[in-house]
């Protein structure tokens, strides 16, 4: 059940009852986290409204069909990140759904940097960050043995393919 209705549900209770948040959220049994719970997502008013006016006018349409019809319609793209890219002259290119290998190499280099640096750091600022995944990353490229590289450094590689010059 959302929190919304379960908020509705204590209130009730407490107006009924006249009991306090506690007692009506152990008697429902309803968490008093999950009474106080406010969402941080910014509304999605315009998606609730066209869901509800294609539910309307399509009937027998279940959400499966209704999500497609969204979907050619395009509310579940970014508008925002389409802008961005499209301005700084970026190609979008994004991983077919359920197809992680379509991205091995990013996500194993992703798992890689999320438990070497980022939890293993407290970041006290964004310079600190900055300076943190700098020297991660210079590490990574240049200190760090890669069992894909025959336990080498990607700085090896760059410097013999620099030095043998173009193919």
């Amino acid at each position: 059940m959302k929190p919304a209705r379960q908020r509705q549900m204590v209130d009730h209770t407490r107006s009924t009852w006249r009991v306090s948040i506690r007692r009506a959220c152990r008697a429902l049994p309803v968490e008093r986290s999950t009474y106080h719970y406010r969402s941080r997502r910014a509304g999605q008013a315009q998606l609730t409204e066209r869901i509800k006016e294609i539910a309307a006018t399509r009937v027998r349409y279940g959400y499966r069909r209704i999500h497609v019809l969204l979907r050619r319609e395009g509310e579940f793209v970014s508008r925002d990140l389409d802008l961005w890219a499209y301005q700084r002259g970026v190609t979008l290119d994004f991983s077919r759904p359920g197809k992680p290998t379509d991205n091995a190499f990013i996500e194993s280099f992703n798992g890689k940097f999320r438990a070497e640096c980022l939890n293993a750091h407290w970041f006290m600022s964004l310079d600190d960050a900055r300076r943190k995944c700098e020297a991660w990353r210079r590490d990574y490229n240049e200190e760090r043995p890669h069992s894909a590289i025959g336990n080498k450094v990607p700085i090896e590689l760059v410097n013999r393919s620099a030095a043998l010059g173009p193919p």
